[in-house]
């Protein structure tokens, strides 16, 4: 990607530090010595707005936008308000086309933000504190009166303690002679009605530091990831790496983990010194594959490799030094692994060859010419480099075939396939070792190889002792493939969901019939992979770890490639509860561009506990039962600006009364057109009050979850509702669809089959989850684990007794049996002044004071404005941190004292 224009890098920045850390910018330039007046009664329209859209200032943050002359605040509130509202998809107008919708189908400044502020606290009175961030303790938070701002009893009786009580401590408002806000008032009361929903405002504080500094240290943490990058993670890659200073090089990590990551990077150099950048070039590409990649990325295509990205790329032309330099690189590559890498993207690398010209260079560079003659098949008899080669180098040989002399080899992946084909797995065991990657992805097969060949048996020691081993090199992607595929429970006959490598969110099932691998086989594997995961973890000390249980509902992320931007990032495959209440409005809404029709449209499918087809509510059907289900109506185009947007209105417990138990959710493209076409589309669902039908209603603070529709797909499964269990399974899929005219009657038997396919698959104790992530690291880094119930209920504490093996004491935390005792403390309290390693489904746990550590949330929360001592993790960063291959200590049973952010891979079975 070329330089982004310092304008466009500095929204950029300011949207990826308003979604990664709840912080916003304030430009130090602008600051005025004290608050403005004009700018301090400004901050009350600010409020208001903020409130409605579910945030809230924080004191630090209030303070520095009160510096900023007016016309600064101004700038800068509009453009916070463009991201909040982009984000939540609130920046497009969303008319439905029965005005009155739902009812009508098919029938043809300070007092706003007070009233937000009752409504709020009416239907969840534990919202943050706006001063010190923390949730309100035994009295409750309250509002302050007149200015409505929240304050917990806390701060107000040390302001008091201070002489500083009579006045707000963030808009220094003189405060009533009774100073807290009233809430129990008819205004608040049906501002209540309205809101709907247990709902926190979410904390945005100050971004601390200079934006360069703050750029650089997330830079630096998207270049260390060892797991691949989702989409709005390469485009926060892209923004940041313009604006990365010019001596960029110097400042990389030794290592990048991630081989697309690594090229992008590495193109970026190129762009800025293509001569300079060179000798970096030459120190960090180790593979051909990663000269395939950077070619990919300098003709301005993702370094996927894929073939639908193949078939749309223009490779751009090389200049002579850098295709010498290229070809230089090549050449010095092992001339086995170089003629295997060719041939394992041959399509690509023939296309490459048009640019490097390597028959050009063959007496400089004769190993890369050898590998190209191998991977043309050329006749070594016609073509005039054919002479040079003889008496080939090795491994290449000289072969015979069909009256044609060329060049022949056997690579590691014919070798492997021979050895397994063989009854002794100690064969294919030793050849699958020396790429620890590949062992991880074909375990389950050698597993069924031994289960077949020596029913009853155990593995061999010496093969378990080869594969231990091994796995300490796999990547954290293989080895929770292969973990989560071996512990979960397996039948003959069985349909198996693979997810074909791809730019979108494929899925395909097969019926397997192959030998199922006995528990007892399994379980040793198993436990060195536990084992595995835990040395990986040791390294890192803490003194207390916060650990949720919810976690072992959400699945370990892979193939982030293809995944979605959402706004809660919620891994594919997890399961999640229903926001509460009865009602649950679906959205759906797009823009085409100019000249080109697109007709989506949002459909809902329904089944029983059977999969058993029982109606669906489409633009076919727009009411479903009795207003069980209601479509707000057909748009058949979405010209701009304001494109198009249907909903559909879900009454839960009339759905499941009339014999419903799935609700899958579907967006298709009628008109077959794919959404990568559109200019802008995405789909996601509402939290619905019992009060809320209004018209058309798209609020943006009710919005729970959003994803964009992309990529070259034209039916879009996002996710599949329980209507039984009040929960959803977050899938993001997409399904093939040929010819047009999509509908769900027409594709009720497929979205079903897959439907039931999926939750198969991530049925519980199927997958690695989150929860066996957070098990590992805590147990390894910390001598006592605290462990919050599901849905935030009970607290529990796990000790590590003295002289227990870390084995141990991670098998009790997991099973969740031997705790010490139920935790009178809150969690607040306990972390409060400690590092510590943090992993909540909510951040609705009050921030607490002087923390320090690792924390990761999947939904944000009053925890959000902990202190920046904390380093905030992504499920993507819980999964590669902590778990290179190269581990930091070997665990054995260490004591106390020496201790210190996806990944299934189907395997080929026979």
């Amino acid at each position: 990607m070329t330089r982004v224009a310092s304008a466009d890098v500095d929204v950029d920045l300011d949207s990826f530090l308003l979604r990664r850390r709840g912080a916003v910018c304030v430009p130090t330039a602008g600051l005025l010595p004290a608050a403005d007046p004009w700018s301090t009664a400004g901050l009350v329209a600010l409020d208001a707005d903020l409130a409605q859209r579910g945030h809230l200032l924080t004191a630090g943050l209030r303070a520095a936008l009160a510096r900023l002359t007016p016309t600064a605040l101004a700038a800068v509130g509009s453009g916070l308000l463009a991201r909040i509202d982009h984000r939540l998809g609130a920046d497009r107008r969303h008319l439905t086309l029965f005005h009155r919708f739902p009812d009508a189908v098919p029938d043809h400044a300070h007092i706003l933000y007070s009233r937000s502020i009752r409504a709020f606290l009416l239907n969840q009175p534990r919202q943050p504190c706006a001063h010190c961030g923390r949730v309100g303790a035994e009295a409750g938070i309250a509002a302050l009166a007149p200015c409505a701002h929240l304050l917990c009893p806390g701060c107000h009786h040390g302001l008091t303690a201070q002489g500083r009580g009579d006045r707000c401590p963030l808009c220094a408002t003189p405060l009533a002679d009774e100073p807290w806000l009233g809430e129990d008032n008819p205004a608040g009361r049906k501002a209540a009605e309205e809101f709907g929903g247990e709902q926190t405002l979410r904390p945005l504080r100050l971004a601390e530091g200079e934006t360069l500094d703050v750029a650089l240290a997330e830079l630096t943490r998207l270049l260390a990831r060892r797991t691949p990058l989702d989409p709005q993670d390469r485009e926060d890659l892209a923004a940041l790496l313009a604006l990365a200073p010019d001596d960029l090089a110097m400042r990389l990590p030794a290592q990048i983990p991630v081989r697309e990551t690594k090229a992008v990077v590495l193109t970026a150099l190129l762009r800025r010194d293509p001569d300079g950048a060179l000798p970096v070039l030459a120190e960090r590409i180790d593979t051909a594959t990663d000269v395939l990649r950077l070619l990919w990325s300098w003709s301005g295509a993702e370094p996927d490799l894929l073939p639908a990205t193949a078939r749309r790329l223009r490779l751009r032309n090389l200049p002579r030094p850098l295709r010498r330099g290229l070809l230089a690189i090549l050449d010095g590559l092992p001339l086995p692994s170089l003629a295997e890498d060719l041939r394992r993207h041959r399509s690509a690398w023939l296309r490459a060859g048009e640019l490097l010209h390597p028959y050009e260079y063959r007496n400089r560079y004769p190993t890369i010419a050898a590998a190209f003659v191998l991977l043309r098949e050329t006749d070594l008899r016609e073509h005039p480099v054919g002479a040079g080669f003889a008496e080939p180098p090795h491994p290449l040989r000289v072969v015979e075939t069909g009256g044609r002399t060329r060049l022949g080899f056997t690579g590691f992946a014919g070798r492997a396939e021979s050895r397994l084909a063989a009854v002794d797995v100690a064969g294919p065991a030793r050849t699958l070792a020396a790429r620890p990657g590949e062992l991880a992805r074909r375990l389950h097969h050698l597993l069924r190889v031994q289960a077949a060949t020596a029913p009853g048996e155990p593995l061999p020691a010496d093969v378990l002792r080869t594969v231990t081993d091994a796995l300490r090199g796999a990547a954290p992607g293989p080895l929770l493939g292969a973990y989560g595929r071996l512990r979960g429970h397996r039948e003959q006959g069985e349909r198996r969901l693979y997810f074909p490598r791809g730019t979108v969110s494929l899925a395909h099932a097969r019926e397997d019939h192959g030998a199922v691998v006995p528990a007892e086989l399994a379980r040793p594997v198993v436990e060195s992979v536990e084992t595995e995961l835990l040395r990986r973890c040791a390294g890192e000390r803490y003194d207390l770890a916060l650990i949720d249980e919810g976690l072992a509902d959400l699945v370990v992320p892979f193939a982030e490639r293809a995944a979605a931007k959402t706004l809660v990032a919620v891994p594919r495959g997890s399961r999640q509860r229903l926001p509460a209440g009865e009602r649950l409005r679906l959205f759906l809404h797009w823009m085409q561009p100019e000249h080109l029709r697109v007709d989506l449209d949002l459909s809902v499918a329904l089944y029983d506990a059977e999969w058993r087809f029982t109606g669906l509510c489409d633009y076919t059907e727009l009411v479903h039962g009795d207003r069980a289900a209601v479509h707000s109506g057909d748009f058949v185009s979405a010209p701009p600006p304001h494109g198009a947007t249907e909903f559909v209105d879900l009454d839960l417990g009339r759905l499941a009364a009339a014999g419903s138990r799935y609700a899958v959710m579907i967006v298709f493209s009628y008109n077959d057109v794919a959404f990568e076409q559109l200019t802008d589309a995405f789909a996601g669902f509402i939290q619905l009050s019992a009060a809320d039908r209004g018209v058309g209603h798209y609020d943006p603070k009710a919005v729970r979850q959003r994803l964009d529709l992309m990529g070259d797909a034209k039916v879009c499964v996002p996710m599949i509702v329980d209507l039984e269990d009040r929960r959803y399974t977050w899938t993001d899929l997409n399904t093939g669809a040929d010819g047009g005219f999509h509908s769900v009657r027409r594709y009720s038997e497929e979205v079903g089959r897959l439907s039931k396919d999926v939750l198969d698959h991530f049925s519980p104790g199927n997958r690695a989850t989150l929860w066996d992530l957070a098990v590992a690291q805590a147990a390894a880094g910390a001598d006592e684990v605290l462990v919050r119930g599901r849905d935030g209920a009970g607290l529990r504490s796990w000790r590590r007794h003295e002289g227990e093996p870390v084995e141990d004491f991670a098998a009790r935390l997991r099973q969740l049996v031997g705790a010490d005792a139920a935790e009178r403390a809150t969690a607040t309290e306990r972390l409060a002044g400690t590092r510590a390693f943090v992993t909540l489904v909510d951040g609705d746990v009050p921030a607490p004071e002087k923390l320090s550590g690792s924390a990761y949330r999947l939904y944000p929360g009053p925890f959000d404005a902990a202190p920046e001592e904390v380093e905030r993790l992504t499920a993507g960063d819980l999964l590669a941190r902590g778990l290179s291959c190269r581990g930091r200590a070997r665990l054995g049973h260490l004591t106390g004292d020496q201790t210190r952010s996806t990944c299934w891979v189907p395997v080929r079975v026979r």
